[in-house]
Formats: C-alpha cells, structure tokens, sequence
C-alpha cells in the first residue's frame, strides 16, 4: 500500500494486484460499496493519517476508483472545496490522478518502457505545440482539458437513469462495454462544448466510479469486456 498526499484536502493510495488478492478484494467491491471495501477504505484512511497526516472531512468524502491495467488500482480521496467550480473539479480529478498515474509506472518499472516508445501525455503534446507562437498557447491550453473518461456502473440500469438526466441534445461521444458484472460507459467529448461535458462528467460520478481518464488505460476492459453498444449509447439508452 503506497499513499501519497496531493494536497490538503486530497490524498492518493495505490493497491497492487498483489494487495488486492492479499485483502481478498477487486475493484468491483470499491464500485459496490460492499462491506469489505468499507473496511479497507477505513484501514487506508488510518494509514493515510499516521503517514502523510490526512484529515478526513467531518461528514463524507469522495471516492473515485481508477484501474491500472495488470498492477493494480488507484484510490482518490478527497474533500470537495465549495468555492471550486464543478467544471474546475473535474479538470482537477483527472490530472491529479493522471499524475499518480505516471509516477506509479515509473516507480514499478513500466515507466522506462514508455519512455522509449515515443508516446507523449496531452501535456507534452501542448508544449510542443508552443513552437509556433500563434497556435501554441491555444494547443496548449485545449490539450490540458480531459476530454476522454470511463465510468463503472453497477448495474445497466444506473446508466439509463444518468443518461435519462442529461440533455437531450447533449453531443457527446459515448459507448457502453461489460466486463466481470459491470458496465462501462464510455464517455467522450465529441462535439460538445466543454462547460456540457465536464457537468455530465462530474453527474456520472454521482452514480458510478471513474474508472479510467486516458485511452491507454482501457486495454483489459476492450481485450476481456464485451461491447453492449458501439455508438450513441446515451441517446439509445434514453430512449
């Protein structure tokens, strides 16, 4: 168990496969609330305390749950501030946990293999984009926006029922995936203004778990997971 503090009201705590079998526990618990994961949520919260010095708000904290394909998980706790924009938390909660993300590649070895395959974060995309003054400010600036995220859903009809909340003319990408008893929605941008996407992000989380913030973390879910709806599957779902 490796926790790390973000910020005062954020801490990070990484659970290897090894951990997971060990605790008798996969992500599926965490997407479920199930008694067990309470009990290992509450066991990392005193860790968390005695290590990096967290203080859990009074009443209630957030959870988001983020897979790490073939290593293990990462657990995001953290204390809404309710001076922060909704659209700014979002943007918050995916580049916070892509950070972790790339610092727990590099620490477990994965990190050296990438560096050499000459991919690139959407951050280094934007400042590369910074060579040609009149396109780099605005390259930069749109590649530090997420725009790509993947929910787990208990149950399909959590899906229907978010899909049902959100406007109908809401142009955004999505599909729907199913794997190990629970459904995935795929959730991107598409044509949508970002303000849109973010506040349909940020009611997904509402009643699912994040469960991925880049594509490169979706190859265990498209190689093992069977694809329900290909295309449009909030706007078939609402239907």
């Amino acid at each position: 168990m490796r926790i790390e503090r973000v910020d005062e009201k954020t801490v990070k705590c990484f659970l290897s496969n090894e951990e997971l079998e060990e605790y008798q526990i996969d992500y599926k618990d965490f997407v479920l609330r199930s008694d067990k994961a309470r009990e290992v949520v509450q066991e990392i919260i005193e860790h968390a305390a005695e290590e990096v010095g967290y203080k859990p708000p009074r009443f209630a904290f957030d959870l988001q749950i983020m897979m790490l394909p073939d290593q293990g998980l990462i657990l995001t706790f953290s204390d809404r501030d309710p001076e922060m924009k909704e659209s700014d938390q979002f943007i918050e909660c995916l580049r916070e946990m892509k950070k972790i993300l790339q610092r727990t590649r590099e620490k477990i070895g994965a990190g050296s293999a990438e560096a050499g395959d000459g991919s690139q974060t959407p951050e280094d995309q934007g400042q590369k984009a910074g060579n040609t003054k009149s396109a780099g400010k605005a390259g930069r600036q749109q590649e530090s926006r997420p725009s790509f995220a993947v929910f787990a859903f208990a149950e399909l009809g959590r899906i229907i029922e978010f899909a049902s909340m959100l406007p109908s003319n809401l142009q955004v990408e999505s599909s729907v995936y199913v794997m190990d008893g629970l459904y995935f929605l795929y959730l991107l941008k598409g044509r949508a203004s970002y303000e849109r996407y973010s506040r349909a992000c940020i009611q997904a989380m509402e009643f699912a778990s994040l469960y991925a913030a880049e594509p490169s973390q979706t190859a265990q879910l498209e190689e093992h997971g069977e694809c329900l709806i290909p295309e449009k599957a909030l706007k078939k779902l609402r239907r």
